[in-house]
């Protein structure tokens, strides 16, 4: 969750998970990386923005995906301030713009692992449980 002026960029999201869905930047953590790290090189490699002033706001289980796709993720959830830069779409075929939104007035197609996110954060959680609840019969 990366802010400025009291406001949270989010990207229009492209390609298969999430599509049309507004979310956070973010991506996996690399071999050898700190998480600190990865959410500093995720949110240059994404949005071309320096952050700084890292917390970590939210852990959650991201279970969207699992009777589709057989994925279950854990979303560690970081906010972080916007040091220098203007947001660019850094991956044209994985995001379509970039907006800042205020937390009052957010967009209502939210990606899980993003609402989650400001959920916890919102609620001052850093974890809340959630379980699987498989819909077939």
């Amino acid at each position: 969750m990366i802010t400025r002026d009291e406001k949270v960029l989010m990207g229009l999201r492209k390609g298969s998970h999430g599509e049309g869905e507004w979310s956070f930047p973010g991506g996996s953590v690399e071999w050898g990386e700190s998480l600190f790290q990865t959410v500093i090189r995720e949110a240059m490699e994404e949005s071309g923005l320096v952050v700084s002033d890292l917390e970590l706001i939210s852990v959650a289980d991201e279970m969207r995906y699992i009777d589709s796709d057989g994925k279950q993720f854990l979303v560690l959830g970081f906010k972080a301030n916007a040091s220098s830069g203007e947001p660019k779409v850094m991956e044209p075929e994985k995001c379509e713009r970039w907006d800042w939104f205020s937390l009052d007035s957010l967009p209502e197609n939210i990606f899980e692992g993003t609402r989650l996110t400001i959920e916890n954060y919102k609620n001052k959680n850093i974890y809340l449980e959630c379980r699987y609840e498989n819909n077939k019969n």
